[in-house]
C-alpha cells in the first residue's frame, strides 16, 4: 500500500470514491468545495499495487474562537469497501498526523469514533476546553496535540469551515 500526496490525476478517483464509500455525495461536494476554495491544507490517497485509489484523507484549516491558529480538522476519511479493515484508513491517519506535525502544525480536531482515533493519541476535546459547534455527542469530538500545549490559553469553540455547513 503506497500513502502519498493527491495529485491532480487523482481527483475523478477521489470522487468516485467518495460517492461509493457515503451514503449521498455530500462528502465529494465538500471535498471538492474544499479544494476550489483553498482549504485543502493536505490531502492523502492510499493506493493499492496497480495503482488505483483505494483510500483518501483530507485535513483543513479550524477557528479556535474565531482565530485561525493552525489547528487543522481531519475529514472525510474514506476507504473502499473492499479494502476496509485492512489498516488502510489507520496508515491514512497515522501519515497525515506526520505530515502535519513535520509543516509546524499544532493541533487536529477529529469528529468521529473515539476507540478508532484514540490509538493516535486523540482525546476528548472537552479535556482541551474545546466545543464543537456540531450536535453530537461530546466523546465523537477529539483533539490531538501535535505540539505540546497546542491548545493551551485556546478554549472555546472550534468551527470548521464553511464548506462543512452544507453537510
Amino acid at each position: 500500500m503506497l500513502i502519498r500526496s493527491e495529485a491532480l490525476a487523482d481527483l475523478l478517483a477521489i470522487d468516485k470514491l467518495l460517492n461509493k464509500t457515503f451514503p449521498s455525495d455530500a462528502e465529494a461536494k465538500l471535498v471538492m468545495s474544499l479544494r476550489e476554495n483553498g482549504h485543502n491544507t493536505l490531502s492523502l490517497v492510499a493506493c493499492n499495487d496497480e495503482g488505483k485509489v483505494v483510500g483518501h484523507v483530507m485535513f483543513s484549516p479550524v477557528m479556535v474562537n474565531g482565530t485561525d491558529i493552525g489547528i487543522q480538522g481531519l475529514a472525510p476519511l474514506s476507504v473502499h469497501p473492499d479494502y476496509r479493515n485492512q489498516g488502510v484508513a489507520a496508515q491514512l491517519v497515522k501519515e497525515g498526523i506526520e505530515t502535519l506535525h513535520e509543516f509546524g502544525y499544532p493541533g487536529c480536531v477529529v469528529l468521529g469514533d473515539s476507540g478508532f482515533y484514540g490509538r493516535f493519541g486523540f482525546k476528548p476535546a472537552a479535556s482541551y476546553g474545546l466545543q464543537s459547534t456540531f450536535d453530537i455527542p461530546a466523546e465523537a469530538f477529539m483533539a490531538l496535540e501535535l505540539e505540546p500545549g497546542a491548545f493551551v490559553d485556546c478554549e472555546g469553540v472550534v468551527k470548521y469551515c464553511a464548506e462543512f455547513d452544507a453537510l
